[in-house]
Order: C-alpha cells, then sequence, then structure tokens
C-alpha cells in the first residue's frame, strides 16, 4: 500500500464550502464545541481546512472507503483528539453520532460521487480509460462488484441502471451487448466493458459528449455502491441531526444526485401550512433556509485549479426551526 498522506490533494470548492459553514461553527458566547461532521471524508482536505481555520472544533470524518479513512485518518493525526475517523456510509450518519453521543452537530458537508484516490488508483476499476479488473466498489470488503453485475444482470435490469443511473439513451442495445458478450466468455476488465459499450452506441452519436462508456460506468458504479439509496436516507438524517443554525453543505456531481438536494431541501423551506389559509399554523413554518440561489457551479479559477471541479453543484440550506 502507498503510505503518502496526499498533501497535493485539492478539495473542490474548498473556499466556498469553508465561507458557507463558517457562520454555524463559530460558537462565540457557548461553552460547547461545535461539531462538524464531514460525511464524505475522501483524502480529508476539507477536513483539514476546517480544522485549521477553527481551532476548537471537533470534527466527524465517515468514510466507507478504508484505504480513504486510512489516508484522512494520516492526514489528520496532528489535530489529535479533535478529529474522529469512522468507517461508514453517510445514511449511517444516526447510529455513528448515537455511539459517539452526540445529540446534535453544528455543520454537515457532503462531497458526493467518486474521489480523486478512488479514480487514480488504476486496479479499483473506476475508469473506463485505463484497463482494469472490473469492480467499482467504494468498499473492496463488502458487496458486489461491477463483474458480478454485468456478468448476472438480465438485459431488462442493465437496461434499467444504464438508463435510469447513467441517462443512457442507447441503454437497452448497450444492455443487449453485454449480455451477448458475456454469453461467449465472462466480463471482468474495464477496457474490454469500454469497448463493449462504444461499439453499442451509433458511430454518429460517438462524436460529442465525451467517451461513450462514460454514462455507462457511472450508471454501474452507483448500483454498486448504492450511492442514491444511500443519499435518499441520508439527507433527511441530516436535516434532523443539525442544531438550530446548523448548515449543510452538499456537493453533488450528476443531475440524479442534485436533483434529489435539491427536493429535500426546497421541501424543508417550504411552508406545510395548507396553501388556501390566510395565516401559517404554529408548527409548519419552513425548517430550513436555503443558503445560495439555486446550485452553484466552479468559477473559472476553480475549473483551472482543479479541473475536476467542472461537473459540481453545491447547495447549501441553514436550519432555522426546531421539529414540531
Amino acid at each position: 500500500m502507498d503510505n503518502t498522506i496526499e498533501p497535493e490533494h485539492t478539495p473542490v470548492l474548498a473556499e466556498r464550502v469553508a465561507e458557507l459553514l463558517a457562520p454555524a461553527l463559530r460558537q462565540t458566547g457557548t461553552a460547547r464545541q461545535a461539531v462538524l461532521v464531514d460525511a464524505t471524508l475522501g483524502l480529508g482536505g476539507h477536513a483539514e481546512r476546517m480544522l485549521t481555520a477553527h481551532p476548537e472544533l471537533r470534527l466527524v470524518g465517515l468514510d466507507r472507503d478504508p484505504e480513504a479513512l486510512r489516508r484522512a485518518t494520516a492526514r489528520l493525526a496532528p489535530f489529535g483528539a479533535r478529529f474522529t475517523g469512522v468507517h461508514a456510509v453517510y445514511h449511517e450518519l444516526p447510529d455513528v453520532l448515537d455511539e459517539l453521543g452526540i445529540a446534535a452537530v453544528e455543520g454537515i458537508l457532503f462531497d458526493l460521487g467518486v474521489s480523486s484516490m478512488q479514480l487514480d488508483v488504476v486496479d479499483r476499476g473506476f475508469s473506463y480509460a485505463r484497463d482494469a479488473p472490473l469492480d467499482m466498489r467504494m468498499d473492496p470488503t463488502t458487496g458486489i462488484s461491477a463483474e458480478e453485475v454485468v456478468n448476472t444482470y438480465s438485459v431488462g435490469d442493465l437496461t434499467r441502471i444504464l438508463r435510469d443511473y447513467g441517462e443512457e439513451r442507447f441503454a437497452n442495445r448497450v444492455a443487449k451487448a453485454i449480455v451477448a458478450a458475456r454469453g461467449r466468455a465472462p466480463l471482468t476488465s474495464t477496457a474490454r466493458l469500454a469497448e463493449l459499450v462504444r461499439d453499442a452506441i451509433p458511430a454518429a452519436t460517438r462524436k460529442t459528449g465525451g467517451h461513450p462508456a462514460k454514462r455507462a460506468f457511472q450508471a454501474l458504479r452507483i448500483e454498486v455502491n448504492g450511492e442514491l439509496e444511500s443519499l435518499r436516507a441520508a439527507l433527511p438524517a441530516a436535516i434532523d441531526a443539525l442544531r438550530l443554525g446548523g448548515r449543510l453543505v452538499v456537493m453533488s456531481y450528476h443531475s440524479l444526485e442534485d436533483r434529489m438536494v435539491k427536493r429535500a431541501f426546497a421541501a424543508g423551506a417550504s411552508s406545510t401550512s395548507p396553501a388556501d389559509l390566510p395565516v401559517e399554523l404554529p408548527g409548519t413554518e419552513p425548517v430550513l433556509r436555503l443558503l445560495t440561489r439555486g446550485a452553484e457551479t466552479p468559477t473559472e479559477a476553480e475549473l483551472t485549479s482543479n479541473p475536476r471541479s467542472a461537473s459540481v453543484r453545491l447547495r447549501a440550506v441553514e436550519r432555522i426551526r426546531e421539529a414540531a
């Protein structure tokens, strides 16, 4: 294993994330230690920045990837007991906080999608650009791999995954090509799968939109890791975990995630009083205040310094009312 701490890793939208979270983490006038949950710790870039900026802050970092957690823990070791790393998926947030004896927190950060480390380590199988075993598990110690998915799922299930998670126009054609190919020999290679997808998509369509296999690889990764199901459970849990005045920041990297975040935030920022009443009923006021106007995108400067930020969409909210 590579033991480097990855100091060159650049977290996405670091300045904006710090700016949005700061008001909730400044516990002026209270003896309570502010707590921030980094629900997708990765290599610890955002966590390091926040711990440095807020000397009294306690940070709980979650990651399902044991190797990412190990590297981040090494990186954040200088902060001592102010950092707690936990091997967990973000939908497990309530259980993590309960086990740590934390009733509520001042801030939560989600930086969704695949991490830089997972893309860069070839044998993890996330990239269509380099040949590797078909794995794609964020936690390689558990769950099904992409190899199992492409070699065992029916045409119908593969079509659904490619269409719903990858927004692939030619989902059925690609699914049929996969099933036909595995009938001759099991699919075990990212390069072979990328080739199959490319050949299944009409030549005229391949000329635009990047690599033809991009959408298929995204869809398989989401299926293997149960990403949308985890996010669907994690968003209400995160909102519930916020103290009054606490803030939640979410960075998404594709439309399915962003749509889910947008709906959850919009629901929390809306009154639940019947629309035809002249006054708002007590206890039906919004629970959240939107901190961003729509989804924020990276600046030109961010894109130049960190090209992997190109598809990011950032949304943030503040808790303005306790639950009824």
